[in-house]
C-alpha cells in the first residue's frame, strides 16, 4: 500500500512540475520576447525562484538562464525595472538606453502584459488541439429522461422542474449545451417543451435573457436524481438513526422536496453545523427517515453517483476549423468561470476556506497515472488561472505594473521610484500572506 501511495505521489508531483514548468517558462518568455524586441537588457531568465542559490545557471550573451529551487513561479530580470528582487542599484546611475525605464510607456506596457497574453494564447491553442485530437464528449438532449432542473434562471424564463426540450427555433438539438448557447446568442428564441406529456411553446426574448436573476449562472441544468455512491468515514449520523448506503436516493431534506442533485446542492448549505433529516428511498421501494450531520462547509461527507453513470456519453469529432471555433469557446468559458469564482468569493457566495488552495491542491488535480488528455486540459485551465491572477491590479503582479503604466499614460505623470518600490513591497507581502494562508488551509485539510 505504501509503495502504491509513493508511486501515486511521484506521478502527481512529476505531472505538476512539468505543467508548472511549461506555464512559467512560456509566461516569462512572454515578457522576455517583447523586452528583447524593444532592445531592453534582460539580465536573468529563471524557472522557479532562486533565493541564495540556483540548481542550474548558465550565462549566454547578456542573460543568465537558470533554474531555482523554490517552485512557486519564475521571473525575468530586466535592467532598470523595480521587480521582485527590489534591486535599486541602477537608481543612482544615469538612465541607459537599454533599460526598462528608458522605454516609452506603450512599450513598457506591452512588456508587462506579454506573459498574460502568452498564457491566454497557450490555453486556446491547447483547447484547439484537444478538440481536434479528441473531439468533445457530450450528453445528448434526447438522453435527458428526467428533463431539466428548476434553476432560478430557468424558472424566470418559464420552465418548470422536469421540462423536456423538444426543439429550439425549429431545430432539434443534439448536445444539450447548444440550447443554452442559442438562448444567450439569439435575440428571440422559440422553445417547444414537453411538460407532463403535454406540449407547450415558450417564446423567450433577449430582454428576458438580459434580466436573468443570476446572469452568470447556467440556465439549463440536467435533472439528475440524487443517488449515493459511497459514504466516507467522516459522515456523522444521529443516535438510533439509519445510515446512508450506496444506492440510496435522497428525496427530502428537512421537509423540503428534493427532486434532483441541483435541488439538494442548493438547499443543503442552508443547514450547516447541525443534524438534518433526510428522506430517502432504499431498494427502490422503502422510504426511510434518517438524521445526518452537515459540516461547516455544508457537506455530508458523501459521494454522489457520477453523471456519466446516468447518461450515454457521446463523442463529436471536429475538423481543424471547427476545433479553432470550439477552442476559443472553451477558453472563454474557462476564463469566465474563473472570474465568476473570484466574484463569488468576494461577494460571500463562496467560502475562501473552501475555494483557496496552494500547490498541494493544484498537485492533487492531476491523476495518479499519466493521462495526457487530462494533463493538457489541466495545463490549459491553469494557464488561464495564471493569466487571470497575474492581470489583477495588485502591486508585484503584472497587473499592478500595468496599472501604474496606464496611470502614467493617462495622467502624463510617472510614479516615483520610491512609490513603485513601496508598492512592490506591499504587494509582495500580501502575496506571501495569501500563499501562506492557502498552504495552511491545505495542511489543515490533510490533517482533517
Amino acid at each position: 500500500m505504501l509503495l502504491v501511495d509513493y508511486v501515486s505521489l511521484l506521478s502527481k508531483t512529476g505531472q505538476f512540475i512539468l505543467c508548472i514548468s511549461i506555464l512559467v517558462v512560456l509566461h516569462e518568455f512572454g515578457h522576455f520576447l517583447p523586452a528583447k524586441i524593444f532592445k531592453c537588457r534582460v539580465e536573468k531568465f529563471y524557472l522557479f525562484f532562486n533565493p541564495w542559490r540556483s540548481l542550474f545557471k548558465k550565462k549566454i550573451g547578456e542573460t543568465e538562464y537558470g533554474i531555482g529551487w523554490l517552485p512557486f513561479g519564475g521571473y525575468v530580470k530586466i535592467s532598470g525595472m523595480i521587480d521582485e528582487s527590489l534591486d535599486k542599484s541602477y537608481q543612482n546611475q544615469d538612465i541607459q538606453p537599454y533599460e526598462f525605464r528608458a522605454k516609452p510607456a506603450w512599450q513598457r506596457l506591452i512588456i508587462m502584459i506579454g506573459g498574460v497574453t502568452v498564457n491566454v494564447i497557450l490555453a486556446i491553442i491547447i483547447f484547439i488541439l484537444l478538440n481536434y485530437n479528441y473531439g468533445k464528449n457530450y450528453i445528448s438532449n434526447q438522453d435527458l429522461t428526467d428533463g431539466y432542473s428548476a434553476t432560478p434562471n430557468a424558472v424566470f424564463l418559464g420552465l418548470k422542474q422536469g421540462d423536456k426540450i423538444q426543439s429550439i427555433n425549429n431545430i432539434i438539438p443534439s448536445d444539450f449545451t447548444e440550447i443554452e448557447q442559442s438562448l444567450r446568442t439569439n435575440p428571440n428564441s422559440k422553445l417547444v417543451i414537453l411538460r407532463k406529456n403535454q406540449t407547450a411553446v415558450l417564446n423567450i426574448t433577449q430582454s428576458q435573457i438580459n434580466q436573468l436573476p443570476q446572469p452568470d449562472e447556467i440556465i439549463l441544468n440536467p435533472s439528475i436524481p440524487m443517488i449515493i455512491d459511497s459514504v466516507t468515514p467522516k459522515a456523522k449520523f444521529g443516535l438510533n438513526s439509519y445510515k446512508l448506503q450506496k444506492g440510496d436516493r435522497i428525496i427530502g431534506l428537512n421537509k423540503i422536496n428534493i427532486d434532483d442533485e441541483y435541488a439538494f446542492a442548493t438547499n443543503l448549505p442552508k443547514f450547516k453545523n447541525q443534524f438534518n433529516q433526510l428522506t430517502i428511498i432504499r431498494n427502490n421501494h422503502d422510504t426511510l427517515l434518517l438524521s445526518v450531520f452537515t459540516d461547516e462547509f455544508g457537506k455530508l461527507n458523501i459521494f454522489k453517483k457520477a453523471e456519466a453513470q446516468f447518461f450515454n456519453i457521446r463523442n463529436q469529432n471536429y475538423s481543424f476549423f471547427e476545433s479553432c471555433k470550439y477552442g476559443v469557446i472553451d477558453g472563454q468559458e474557462t476564463l469566465a468561470n474563473q472570474i465568476n469564482g473570484f466574484k463569488d468569493i468576494f461577494s460571500g457566495k463562496r467560502s475562501a476556506k473552501e475555494s483557496l488552495g496552494s500547490v498541494i491542491s493544484i498537485g492533487n488535480l492531476f491523476p495518479t497515472s499519466l493521462d495526457w488528455k487530462r494533463f493538457w486540459v489541466l495545463t490549459a485551465v491553469l494557464s488561464l488561472v495564471l493569466a487571470f491572477i497575474n492581470i489583477l491590479p495588485i502591486p508585484a503582479l503584472d497587473g499592478g505594473h500595468a496599472l501604474f503604466i496606464l496611470f502614467e499614460m493617462i495622467s502624463g505623470k510617472k510614479p516615483s521610484d520610491k512609490f513603485l518600490e513601496n508598492a512592490q513591497i506591499v504587494g509582495f507581502v500580501l502575496l506571501l500572506a495569501l500563499m501562506a494562508y492557502a498552504l495552511g488551509l491545505d495542511f489543515w485539510r490533510l490533517f482533517q
